[in-house]
């Protein structure tokens, strides 16, 4: 048995069109390993799309390499993730299906307080799926799946998730996989990761998601299951250069970027310029990104992507002393209040903390995200219960 495990592709979701080109075309050269490798079928464990309705060029790009599937004759199972999931459960993965360029395994019923998973059966394999939802909204659900018994046939399970052993210490909502039912092989995606072990295979991202998923991963993976043997491709299209640079003054910071720009091998990379520090002098809109970009792509950069996020305005005496209180933030908090009555205001020191939550060093982007969600959202939760 042969198959092609992927996940987390994301077509469509990079605004720069450089980005959304390697994306497409990281895609493209998944499915072309599959075919080369002789698979007998794919495996799309969710996010196949950004959104539940991406671009119009997107759809055609995508509807014609699944054309090419069919006419190969390789068949693709795939599931629903948290990106193109839709509550009112319409979705352009049903456009696939009806096209029959794909067969969403996302088949259950509800009986006493259990999910039965139905298989979706080819040849002698039984494939059930359940879909990811918006702020890991599945957990609860994925703790009360069984399967449906498919006697003699190799099963996997379908899951766009999180589950705990994948994030250790991480405090976020996860499942316990070891109340997930027993499976041959376990198709997973959701956090963008390396993860292999037991049976159960997080595929990667086809492309890195985000500037921390390309610092972090550089590239994308999938995975394929050859007889028993589970094995990561590596997807490299261009190399990622992260350039860092502290400065307190913005008003010479274009020409000293470019500076160091200029002492490294450009051609064909992923340029990443991340300005940290507090400014003492000008403004953060001083700093001239577009000459920068200029000058990257004039030394043959595919593209260039900024992070300001870590440089800020240093405080003015006069600024400091518009709020006369020792604790500012919660005289932000009083004067948001009596500007906006509502009843679950109190609940805003308790979000404000959550999302002082610390990026771990070990912790992907994708990953410290959901864990900022999931705690906001058990905070939340906790106050919707106690009323």
């Amino acid at each position: 048995m042969k198959f092609a495990h992927l996940g987390d592709c994301h077509l469509g979701g990079w605004r720069q069109p450089e980005l959304k080109e390697l994306n497409f075309k990281s895609f493209q050269i998944a499915l072309e390993k599959a075919v080369r490798e002789q698979v007998e079928f794919i495996l799309i464990a969710g996010d196949l799309f950004d959104t539940a309705y991406p671009p119009i060029e997107t759809l055609k790009e995508t509807f014609e390499e699944f054309r090419k599937l069919k006419e190969k004759k390789i068949p693709v199972f795939l599931i629903a993730g948290s990106h193109d999931y839709s509550v009112s459960g319409k979705t352009f993965l049903d456009v696939l299906e009806k096209a029959g360029f794909s067969k969403n395994v996302s088949l259950f019923e509800e009986h006493n307080g259990k999910i039965m998973l139905l298989p979706t059966v080819f040849s002698n394999v039984a494939i059930y799926g359940y879909p990811g939802r918006k702020s890991g909204l599945e957990v609860d659900d994925l703790e009360r799946i069984t399967l449906q018994d498919s006697p003699g046939l190799f099963k996997i399970l379908m899951l766009h998730t999180t589950i705990k052993d994948a994030i250790g210490n991480i405090p976020m909502k996860a499942v316990d996989e070891k109340k997930l039912p027993a499976a041959d092989y376990t198709a997973l995606a959701h956090l963008h990761i390396n993860y292999n072990k037991n049976g159960k295979v997080y595929s990667g991202p086809i492309f890195p998601n985000s500037i921390s998923e390309l610092e972090e991963l550089k590239y994308g993976s999938f995975y394929i299951f050859d007889n028993g043997a589970i094995k990561r491709q590596e997807i490299k299209l261009a190399e990622v250069l992260a350039v860092k640079y502290e400065t307190k003054n913005s008003l010479d910071a274009t020409e000293k970027i470019i500076e160091t720009l200029a002492q490294q091998s450009l051609k064909g990379k992923i340029i990443i310029v991340r300005v940290a520090g507090i400014l003492e002098k000008g403004k953060i809109s001083d700093i001239d990104f577009q000459k920068i970009e200029v000058f990257a792509k004039s030394k043959g950069a595919l593209v260039l992507l900024k992070s300001t996020s870590k440089l800020h305005v240093a405080e003015t005496e006069t600024e400091s002393n518009i709020i006369h209180s020792e604790d500012i933030e919660s005289e932000f908090i009083k004067q948001f209040e009596e500007r906006n009555p509502n009843h679950f205001n109190h609940l805003i020191p308790s979000l404000i903390k959550s999302l002082q939550i610390e990026k771990l060093e070990a912790e992907t982007q994708a990953t410290f995200e959901d864990k900022l969600l999931s705690e906001s959202r058990k905070i939340i939760e906790d106050e919707i219960q106690e009323n």
